[in-house]
């Protein structure tokens, strides 16, 4: 008799161009270095040695990092759950312990009232309640998060049995009273307590203070008279309907002047620590402070990956994509980040498994002790992954032992954050704490639902967002000018292929010196009828044609495959451009400013506040540049570069002169004024808030015309 087969809980499936891949990298690879032989004859006859060489490092640059994203197209894979399974190999009630961790850190930038939405989002997961604990660290302090969690507390026993019992697929309160919900006696009276909830907590931000009035039991003075402590415990043990209800435990770490704070990996380190003294579960889930749950079933997809832990033992963590909501149908500043979080993980998926990207992943716990083969024993039993927590959260031994493991004295002469737990060293501590996970041996599973399990947040401004990209890049090369250099140690301890696809990431902001390259010399040679490029007929010029046209047709193939649209991947490449002669450029520039010892601003958190006229702008897809920051000026001095250049070059045409020796120039030009026209736009046409600052505008004049004198200079020279 055949034993009988358990139900198929996951499976995957090669993407059909994988064949397709491997072939156009061989022949790709092949022009490449026909072009490297092109630029080896021009170093030998060429009349201007600084603008061979100049190109030559931008092409060797482009080379190579277009070699690091091939790892990611030779065996991509989409993988498919079936939950519906899970019940017929689990029962509910066995269903493993999740600990949730939310970590914010400026109420006045990240609005209370969100964070409480997402909380509520996952405590309100269709999930045995008793299994959940929500921790939410605040590395502010503020007495208004605290307010505004003591509130979710209390709107949690009424919100929690209403999911259930109606089954509500949206569970972030603001989003299911924003959609076409069904109106009767029971919502209408549900959402007046959410609108009131709402109200009281954003008076309290508004203010900077809590009303005496809004604090109305003994309890709550109780808390509040601690507020200022490691932590405070706020529960209510059972809701309306009597059930139980998930853990809410609000924790705001130790820190002085004296011990480093790691940011946002130190307090995941002090949660993972408190948490352990308290519920201990062997799961973790990290989420960002506006990352709310868009699926109530989302665990029950990853039980799909961790039931068969005995067949992969090594599997440590499992990573839903980053996605967003209130994106315009352009998505000008390309937050969509469609490779970044869909078609690189795939990739990475098919080899030793994707990178953690910070938030929306559920770890093990034991991934943070060791690596598979050799785990770590913490000085303290407590917070070891095997230890049993079987003792009342609320006991004054447990609370105490809270306390001493979130003090900001606890980690000195420990293994926490270089062995243990999340990774010190770089401001992108996701990558990092990834990376590092899987140079252990640690492998780990993209899972991309068709329901996006979480939804987030996106800035509206331009100024956050390349500020945003500029923090990504110090951390990136942190990581790429460390011991742990993807290229070096990462080939040793993961092969060539992982190694390239964190060599990637690591060397991000290189990007910045072939797009700054090209985004000037061409063009200031242009003005000067200086030739650099093959001209037409010439076969070299349709070399260039075909590396061109190559690399952006496979990325706007594998865009638009991805679910993406023409219009979005055009968003895409032109914040690429952008974010290289703006954020890498400066990320570059700030690291080697603190890697000489002189202090930076550090960490800056991205705000989440939305002004309604900036939102109406976004809505039209309008760039909002607004404020005269530093960070846009070598955008309007490319931008206008470009311009006069390709005005130039196309009066020389009209007089007569040779076009076929500059048309390629011409081209990068022409291509230049398209990925600018949203700069021209704020220069010149708008007369809005959000419209580009005089003060830059001037200052980039000013240094546009200083570039060409310099480079008619050095021609005559």
């Amino acid at each position: 008799m055949e034993p009988k087969k358990s139900p198929l809980l996951h499976s995957f499936n090669f993407i059909a161009r994988k064949p397709f891949n491997r072939i156009f990298a061989l022949i790709y690879s092949l022009a490449i270095l026909s072009l490297f032989y092109h630029h080896i004859q021009n170093l030998h006859f060429s009349s201007s040695l600084f603008i061979s060489i100049s190109l030559l490092i931008a092409d060797l640059i482009l080379a190579f990092m277009w070699c690091t994203t091939q790892s990611c197209r030779m065996s991509p894979i989409i993988r498919q759950v079936f939950p519906e399974n899970l019940e017929k190999v689990l029962e509910r009630k066995n269903f493993p312990n999740i600990d949730i961790f939310i970590c914010t850190a400026d109420p006045l930038k990240e609005p209370p009232i969100d964070v409480v939405n997402t909380a509520l989002s996952v405590m309100a997961y269709d999930y045995p309640t008793d299994k959940i604990s929500v921790y939410v660290s605040d590395d502010g302090g503020s007495q208004l998060t605290l307010f505004a969690f003591m509130e979710a507390a209390k709107f949690a026993r009424i919100w929690l049995p209403f999911c259930s019992q109606n089954n509500v697929i949206d569970r972030c309160p603001d989003v299911y009273f924003a959609s076409n919900y069904s109106s009767n006696h029971q919502t209408r009276k549900l959402k007046m307590m959410y609108e009131n909830m709402k109200m009281r907590i954003e008076n309290a931000v508004e203010k900077g203070k809590v009303s005496e009035e809004y604090i109305t039991s003994e309890q709550e003075c109780q808390v509040f008279s601690k507020w200022t402590q490691e932590f405070t415990q706020m529960e209510n043990d059972r809701d309306i309907a009597g059930n139980s209800m998930p853990n809410l435990v609000y924790v705001s770490r130790g820190k002085s002047r004296t011990s480093p704070h790691h940011f946002k990996a130190g307090a995941l380190n002090a949660l993972l620590r408190v948490s352990a003294t308290m519920t201990n579960a062997p799961i973790v889930l990290t989420l960002d402070c506006d990352m709310f749950s868009n699926d109530p079933l989302t665990p029950h997809r990853l039980l799909c990956f961790l039931m068969e832990h005995s067949a992969r033992p090594r599997l440590g963590y499992i990573q839903f994509p980053q996605r967003y909501h209130g994106l315009n149908k352009a998505d000008i500043y390309a937050s969509e980040f469609k490779r970044l979080f869909i078609l690189n993980p795939m990739g990475m998926d098919g080899l030793e498994g994707t990178s953690y990207v910070g938030t929306g992943c559920f770890f093990r716990r034991r991934v943070f002790f060791g690596s598979p083969s050799s785990p770590l024993q913490p000085q303290i039993k407590e917070l070891s992954p095997d230890y049993v927590a079987n003792r009342p959260i609320k006991s004054d031994e447990v609370l105490n032992l809270a306390h001493h493991v979130a003090g900001c004295n606890y980690e000195n002469q420990t293994n926490w954050g270089s062995k243990m737990g999340f990774r010190y060293g770089s401001l992108v501590e996701d990558y990092y704490t990834g990376y590092r996970l899987q140079c252990e041996g640690w492998q780990s599973v993209f899972c991309n639902p068709q329901r996006p399990a979480f939804l987030g947040d996106i800035p509206i401004s331009l100024n956050d967002v390349l500020s945003q990209n500029k923090r990504w890049s110090v951390g990136l090369l942190e990581v790429a000018f460390s011991k742990y250099n993807p290229i070096t140690f990462g080939v040793r301890a993961m092969g060539p292929l992982m190694a390239l696809a964190y060599g990637h990431y690591a060397y991000w902001p290189m990007w910045s010196i072939p797009i700054t390259i090209y985004a000037f010399l061409p063009q200031l040679a242009l003005l000067n009828r200086t030739p650099i490029f093959p001209k037409v007929g010439d076969p070299w010029f349709f070399l260039y044609a075909f590396l061109f046209l190559g690399a952006y047709g496979q990325d706007c193939t594998d865009f638009v495959l991805a679910q993406g649209t023409i219009r979005r991947w055009w968003s895409d490449q032109r914040m690429w451009t952008m974010r290289g002669l703006s954020s890498y450029m400066f990320g570059t520039t700030e690291y080697l400013i603190k890697h000489l010892g002189i202090s930076t601003q550090g960490f800056n958190v991205t705000s989440k506040l939305l002004d309604d006229e900036q939102s109406k702008r976004y809505d039209q897809g309008k760039f909002e540049f607004g404020v005269p920051s530093p960070i846009f000026v070598p955008l309007t001095v490319a931008a206008i570069i470009n311009l006069i250049a390709f005005l130039v070059g196309f009066l020389e045409i009209l007089k007569g002169q040779n076009w076929d020796e500059f048309l390629l120039q011409m081209f990068v030009a022409g291509f230049g004024i398209l990925n600018s026209l949203s700069v021209y736009e704020g220069m010149v046409l708008r007369t809005d808030k959000g419209r580009m600052a005089t003060k830059t505008t001037i200052i980039s004049t000013v240094l546009a015309s200083g570039l060409y004198v310099a480079s008619s200079a050095i021609r005559q020279m």
